[in-house]
């Protein structure tokens, strides 16, 4: 089973970028699917972006779609999520994912998660 450490999390502007990075440790990590989460104050934790085992396939909530992109490379055993034009409502606390139902939109999808790490947006 793999472990996930986040990292790449800060505070922003609105309008700028930035790339979050997840560390898998173990020898499996090609085997999962990936993805981010994210959750704000209050709120539930919601899906942002997918990729399935091979890097092939991406898949976006709407909130997203077109300012951020997922991707992976199996021979680092890392996931990032590169974010542009970023929005207040965007602060939250982003969470990596591991699970093995490709194209899940659910938590219950995954079963391995970080701990976490906090993007902050400014007006």
């Amino acid at each position: 089973q793999v472990q996930l450490v986040e990292s790449g999390g800060g505070l922003v502007q609105a309008g700028d970028s930035l790339t979050l990075s997840c560390a898998a440790s173990g020898r499996t990590f090609s085997r999962y699917a990936m993805a981010w989460f994210r959750q704000a104050p209050g709120k539930e934790r919601e899906f942002g972006a997918g990729v399935s085992r091979s890097g092939s396939i991406t898949y976006y909530a709407d909130s997203v779609k077109g300012r951020f992109t997922i991707s992976r490379d199996n021979a680092k055993n890392t996931v990032s999520l590169q974010m542009n034009s970023l929005k207040p409502e965007d602060t939250a606390v982003y969470y990596c994912a591991a699970g093995t139902n490709i194209g899940g939109r659910n938590t219950y999808d995954y079963n391995i998660w970080g701990q976490g790490t906090q993007v902050t947006v400014s007006s």
